[in-house]
């Protein structure tokens, strides 16, 4: 029974499961090495940290709440139109406007089974249905997709790269998925991970959507530039769906810190490069090391690993608790229905060889 003396949320909030980021800390060490988030460990690049610190002078001023100076930035980085920008707290945050904008009681949005979670959480705020498409071999296809769609479908997210799979769709696989779909449903493509992609079949989305009326682009500040602390992400939307979401979005979503310092590290080619070079060189040799320990590692496209422990004894939960022991924290993914995985984030190089000796020698117990 309600307890009617006190405020109740809407039906269903209570029923959504919170998202859990990556762990942060181990009892007892004072500093572990957190692979855990997916985070650029080079860091931000000396440029976006410059405009950062110069941003401080001007803290007690509102931002520019269409956030200009960075929108001009983006669309001439991408070749985009400046109107057709959203800009959020994060890409999380401009998921959560789509689903406010799109979605009412009864509808559904359709993600791949092991999507981000970030999109469910905030269509069921919006009291929509979600509908998981399979993944038998941990990649959302775009037949398996357009299987769940139905008349109360009002989008449809896909990660490529996906995260935490590291699985991505080619751009022959999105074009078909957007052909499969009615044209007032919006597909969502989530790029947050496109700037570590090397596979030649793989494209950005952005020039589908340029003439398109139902598809947003979304990439993220937080990984390749580092910027994860600032929370700064955007979409590529149609000029209609722009406009729409404009009038939800709260007036400053976007700090000036913020703006300054992803301005700064649109420019920053130098450490974009490095950020590349160092999952390029890595990927390959933690994949193959790791393989060789007896463990399954999942292809990927991002700056992560998807790790799988399917003995009985070297599990996934012994392997985490192994790599704590050695001060080195990782992402358990059961919240995804992968609970025989870890996802580990690709560090510096001194923190890969970390990672390697502990489960060289967690392979060897």
């Amino acid at each position: 029974m309600t307890d009617a003396t006190a405020p109740a949320p809407k039906p269903g909030i209570l029923d959504i499961a919170p998202y859990v980021g990556g762990k942060s800390r181990i009892d007892g060490v004072a500093e572990p090495m957190k692979l855990s988030s997916n985070e650029n460990m080079l860091g931000a690049g000396q440029k976006a940290r410059e405009a950062y610190e110069a941003a401080v002078r001007h803290i007690h001023i509102y931002p520019d709440g269409r956030a200009s100076k960075l929108r001009d930035a983006v669309a001439e980085q991408h070749g985009l139109e400046p109107e057709r920008l959203i800009f959020g707290n994060g890409s999380d945050e401009v998921f959560a406007l789509l689903n406010q904008g799109y979605l009412t009681p009864g509808d559904n949005i359709v993600s791949g089974q092991y999507g981000f979670l970030a999109y469910r959480i905030s269509a069921l705020a919006n009291q929509a249905a979600v509908k998981l498409a399979p993944e038998p071999e941990f990649k959302a296809t775009p037949e398996a997709l357009l299987a769940q769609v139905d008349e109360r479908t009002r989008i449809v997210y896909v990660s490529s790269p996906s995260n935490p799979t590291g699985s991505y769709n080619t751009a022959e696989e999105i074009r078909r998925l957007h052909e499969g779909l009615r044209p007032d449903v919006l597909l969502v493509v989530d790029e947050a991970y496109a700037e570590y992609v090397t596979e030649a079949d793989w494209e950005t989305s952005f020039g589908l959507a340029r003439d398109s009326e139902n598809i947003v682009v979304t990439r993220t500040f937080s990984k390749i530039h580092g910027l994860g602390g600032l929370r700064i992400g955007f979409g590529y939307a149609p000029e209609k769906v722009a406009e729409a979401i404009d009038r939800i979005r709260l007036p400053f979503n976007v700090s000036v810190p913020g703006i300054e310092a992803a301005v700064a590290a649109l420019g920053d080619e130098v450490h974009q490069q490095a950020s590349r070079e160092l999952i390029q060189t890595w990927r390959p040799r933690l994949t193959q090391a790791i393989r060789g320990f007896g463990f399954e590692v999942l292809p990927s496209a991002g700056n992560f690993v998807l790790v799988r422990f399917t003995d009985e004894k070297r599990n996934a939960g012994a392997a985490n608790d192994y790599l704590n022991s050695k001060g080195i924290i990782v992402r358990q993914v059961g919240g995804y229905g992968l609970p025989d995985c870890l996802r580990i984030t690709i560090g510096t190089e001194d923190q890969n060889r970390a990672v390697l000796d502990a489960l060289s020698e967690f392979a060897a117990t």
